[in-house]
């Protein structure tokens, strides 16, 4: 592909029904040196309505989906390819030398770092081994096991969590505090509460111990939660913006405020070197009992919050982009406004 001809670079962001995609188009359309074609398993994915070029694509497990990426690319002189999902990252990362040879970057991390990122518990146990600071746990399969990381994680005394080592979103993720039985859950908690009584998962888990994943159970982490979105190019953390979840739904930020905290910056620089991340990634931190901060989760992509830093003066997709085309990126020029505070709401879109 011969991209000499002009100075405009050709995005293809994939996942344009994401609960985040309305915000990362934003963010690439803020630079007319992008020019963007969005696509989505979803004929009506709402990508489709905010931008110019659409394709519907094969989802990733179906076995055209690199022929018919590859074909989009081809077409539509894509120099940089941006998932929006996670199920498409593995795909593209066994598949990477075929874009390669078209000259496609693809903004992802190498397959042995996605495996590392993407399972809870792989993550966990890799990073204990490094001697980087994680969580108290235990990885489980049975439902001794299950009642014995209980007991070794200090139940019922202490509070403890856990959720499935591979999952999207909080599916699968419960509190269980010997402070709530089912009838408070029932009348206290709201619907949507991630708590769950002890009597009532080992009810489920005796049920359908055959069908149950492995788990991942922890100490519960009781302090302040923060999402950490950054710029990492093969294991070097090239910015990282910690912001504080004042508001979640559905395990969405919905409210939040950015601050320069250094040790949550420190932390994730170490987490993207041990790994060697690469692109724009998520962190999710929080604050345990002894005061220092512990990690949740990584989403080895781009997060759907990420637009929010577009308020605080950074706007990390793009650079993303800029980097994969090897564009200076003058990080001393970029005003980070620590202190900002950001809100999401909904809009709609007609057709």
């Amino acid at each position: 592909m011969d991209h000499s001809l002009t100075n405009t670079i050709h995005v293809l962001m994939t996942g344009a029904g994401a609960p985040g995609a309305a915000g990362i188009i934003a963010c690439l359309h803020a630079d007319p040196i992008i020019s963007l074609t969005v696509a989505d398993a979803n004929e009506h994915a709402v990508g489709r309505y905010l931008n110019n070029r659409f394709y519907q694509i094969p989802a990733a497990a179906d076995a055209d989906f690199i022929e018919k990426i590859l074909a989009l690319c081809v077409k539509e002189n894509i120099q940089v390819i941006m998932p929006l999902v996670t199920r498409e990252l593995f795909v593209f990362a066994t598949n990477i030398e075929q874009f390669n040879r078209l000259g496609i970057r693809v903004l992802l991390s190498d397959s042995e770092a996605l495996h590392i990122a993407n399972n809870k518990s792989t993550l966990l146990q890799f990073l204990q081994a490094k001697l980087i600071a994680t969580p108290a746990f235990r990885v489980v399969n049975s439902l001794q096991a299950f009642k014995n990381a209980l007991t070794d994680l200090g139940y019922p005394a202490k509070t403890v969590c856990f959720k499935p080592s591979v999952a999207n979103g909080s599916r699968g993720f419960r509190i269980v505090s010997s402070q709530k039985n089912d009838f408070d859950l029932l009348f206290n908690q709201k619907p949507n509460s991630t708590y769950i009584s002890f009597e009532k998962i080992i009810e489920i888990y005796t049920q359908y111990e055959n069908d149950f994943p492995e788990l991942l159970v922890s100490e519960y982490l009781p302090g302040e939660e923060y999402s950490i979105d950054c710029l990492a190019n093969h294991g070097e953390c090239i910015i990282a913006l910690p912001r504080l979840r004042s508001m979640m739904r559905e395990g969405i930020s919905i409210a939040g405020v950015f601050e320069q905290h250094q040790e949550i910056i420190a932390y994730c620089q170490q987490i993207i070197s041990a790994i060697k991340l690469h692109g724009n990634i998520g962190i999710q931190v929080k604050r345990a009992d002894d005061g220092s901060f512990k990690i949740l989760e990584i989403n080895p992509r781009v997060q759907g919050t990420i637009v929010a830093a577009i308020g605080a003066g950074v706007n990390l997709p793009l650079l993303a982009v800029k980097q994969a085309m090897q564009m200076p990126i003058d990080l001393a020029a970029i005003p980070i406004k620590w202190g900002t505070r950001f809100m999401r709401y909904y809009q709609e879109v007609y057709y």
